[in-house]
């Protein structure tokens, strides 16, 4: 397992969370994801052999927030 620490912005509310966790939970080899309002970041575990985290970024994106 791997962990990272995405930057997220234009989290709002506590449902911005919800989703984005829900987003990052449900991908194929995330072990945990924890979002973080107050510090717009997520945190990872993941298995880079079965996702990377250029897919993990590009899965905030696609869920309409800005991630780095």
């Amino acid at each position: 397992m791997e962990n990272t620490i995405i930057k997220v912005g234009g989290m709002s509310c506590q449902g911005c969370v919800k989703n984005i966790s829900g987003v990052l939970g449900g991908m194929t080899g995330v072990a945990s994801a924890e979002v973080s309002l107050e510090a717009g970041e997520a945190k990872v575990a993941f298995d880079p052999l079965a996702v990377s985290r250029d897919a993990l970024v590009g899965a905030i994106e696609d869920a309409g927030f800005d991630a780095e």
